[in-house]
């Protein structure tokens, strides 16, 4: 074990000792389940000093998360704690209801994962908010409490606040939603704030404004924040420390840019170097994936005799997707104007073909993928799948032609029936399309699936609640590739993973396509797993495809400024190159 000997009496940070805001000694976190205890966490000794970013890094088990519910008391009564918290003269672990009640807002708050989730569908943000200040300054009127939600609203960048105070958490982005959280918790000035995977599935440019106004925090008002996140590109972005847990244990600490430079630990180094990073190509092992692109195009070409057709990358086989002027308009209803989501867009993905689509939240990525499946109506221009038609598509026509494309969902916990086990979900195409199939060629192919995603046998009998997040994707993409299909949509399969399962998952998703020979359209907000991948890559802005080319093309000489403010707010494992890129993507945000 390798730590900077950091102790509950001080905190070293910039070469100055601060008494810390935060201290945690010697913490201990036991589950009682009906399979045995469960150790969480052990023995931790951390402090945090006022105005430091600490980051709390670790894979899925490690115990980070327990340790930053630790910090708020909000641990069940199930588990048995020792050691200490202490925040504000008082030790959190023995605290009263009364006292946590206290605690929490004013002396710490906590910033959720999934805003969506955290903030109530039924009431309006404004009242969220001030629920808050109603709680621990009861005698505050409501005009003073509606002054201060609108002043936090509008620290957090949300525009136009006190017009917006009476709208729902609906009526906002993913980005804008998770402001709001943060405004939550900084209503009360909070001198700890708790940030738990506060930018896991926003896309790289909502990611980039959210690490700013957290920076703006620290930096403005000295708030101590812990960060934890398996993202080690936003480590890179944000923290000032990094403690690195393993299955409950601090395995390491250390300031931030000596722990990237020259990681102690193997569990660190192994952390690290799972990060996709751009021109990193995991396909031929140097190079980027423009370079094994045109490899693999070559090869395909030459076997097949072909000439090299036009478009970039398009001499794999035959195309399987064309798309030529397609638009996706959403209906807006009485009294509201139709939402064009997808405008004039032109692309093809050929045989064996892996496609990225990359843009931000609202480009029209998700909208593609789902009318390739026919889960999306295309209302116009013209969409090929597989021969078929689907502007104007007719379900009963379309119907045979399902079996041929499989689709993994972004959260399969969501996709998948919560009362079938694992095996019955798998087995649900068969059900459909090979009604006449037998109960036991039908167990006999689920269990094949599984071994094909490295899954034991035996996963078949579980839930999907009983699955790692790893576990219930890899069960995402045996069902996907169940019925042998020769186009496969995945969308955003692996953004809520930590780094290493994500990249076991997109190993197994390599393997799967070599070996299967499917076309594949890949969509991610993430630009280096999408590098990884995709043998072309289409960059969608606003409905519109701006770029559509080889990684190399894409990546490396792209014609837009928004392309290249995607790659620059895209964080990188490494603080000095991430601190270069955070102001190029602030100087590409004001040209834009």
């Amino acid at each position: 074990m390798s730590t900077d000997g950091t102790t509950t009496g001080g905190v070293t940070t910039g070469g100055t000792s601060k008494a810390p805001v935060l201290s945690i000694d010697g913490l201990d976190v036991t589950f009682v389940t009906d399979a045995g205890d469960v150790h969480a966490v052990k023995d931790l000794t951390l402090a945090v000093a006022p105005g430091e970013v600490l980051a709390i890094v670790g894979e899925s088990g490690s115990g980070k998360s327990v340790t930053a519910r630790s910090v708020l008391g909000l641990i069940p009564d199930t588990a048995t704690t020792n050691g200490a918290v202490v925040l504000q003269g008082n030790n959190v672990l023995t605290a009263s209801k009364a006292q946590l009640r206290k605690l929490r807002g004013a002396d710490v708050s906590m910033v959720f994962q999934e805003p969506s989730t955290a903030l109530n569908p039924v009431f309006t943000i404004g009242w969220q908010i001030a629920e808050g200040l109603r709680a621990h300054n009861p005698k505050l009127k409501k005009k003073q409490i509606r002054e201060r939600v609108v002043s936090a609203l509008e620290d957090v960048g949300i525009p136009n606040a006190a017009d917006r105070y009476d709208y729902y958490p609906h009526q906002f982005s993913g980005g804008q939603k998770q402001r709001i959280v943060i405004a939550m918790a900084l209503a009360l000035g909070a001198d700890v704030i708790v940030a738990d995977e506060p930018t896991t599935a926003l896309d790289v440019t909502v990611q980039a404004e959210i690490l700013d106004l957290l920076r703006d925090l620290r930096d403005q008002r000295g708030t101590a924040i812990v960060l934890i996140t398996h993202n080690m590109g936003v480590v890179a972005d944000l923290a000032d420390r990094v403690a690195v847990m393993y299955r409950g244990e601090l395995v390491e600490t250390a300031p931030v840019k000596e722990l990237f430079a020259s990681p102690k630990e193997e569990y660190t180094q192994a952390l690290l170097a799972a990060v996709p990073r751009l021109g990193a190509d995991s396909r031929s092992g140097a190079g980027g994936a423009g370079a094994a692109a045109a490899a693999r195009a070559a090869a395909t070409t030459a076997e097949a005799g072909e000439a090299p057709a036009a478009e970039a990358g398009s001499t794999f086989g035959e195309p399987v997707v064309t798309a030529r002027g397609l638009e996706i308009v959403y209906p807006g209803g009485i009294g509201k104007r139709d939402f064009t989501a997808v405008a004039g867009v032109d692309f093809t993905v050929h045989k064996g073909e892996v496609f990225g689509l990359v843009g931000e939240s609202g480009s029209g990525k998700t909208t593609i993928g789902r009318a390739i499946a026919g889960l999306t109506t295309a209302t116009g221009g013209s969409l090929d799948v597989l021969g078929y038609e689907m502007v104007g598509m007719k379900e009963k026509t379309f119907k045979p032609l399902r079996k041929r494309i499989g689709f993994v969902f972004q959260d399969p916990a969501a996709s998948f029936n919560p009362q079938l086990t694992v095996g019955q979900c798998i087995e649900e195409p068969f059900a459909v399309h090979r009604p006449k199939m037998s109960d036991a060629d039908r167990r006999r192919e689920v269990l094949s699936l599984l071994d094909a995603v490295q899954l034991p046998t035996e996963y078949a009998k579980r839930y999907p609640h009983e699955l790692s997040g790893g576990q219930r994707q890899r069960a995402s993409l045996a069902r996907g590739i169940a019925l042998d299909p020769e186009l496969l949509v995945a969308d955003e399969p692996t953004s809520a993973l930590d780094v290493s399962v994500q990249a076991k998952v997109l190993e197994l998703f390599r393997e799967l396509q070599d070996r299967l020979g499917f076309a594949a359209v890949f969509i991610s907000h993430d630009l280096a797993v999408v590098d990884m991948l995709s043998d072309r890559i289409g960059v969608l802005y606003h409905g519109e495809l701006l770029e559509n080319g080889t990684g190399e093309q894409v990546l490396t000489r792209p014609d837009h400024d928004y392309t290249r403010r995607l790659i620059a707010s895209l964080p990188v494992p490494d603080p000095i190159e991430q601190e270069q890129r955070r102001k190029e993507a602030a100087r590409l945000r004001a040209a834009l």
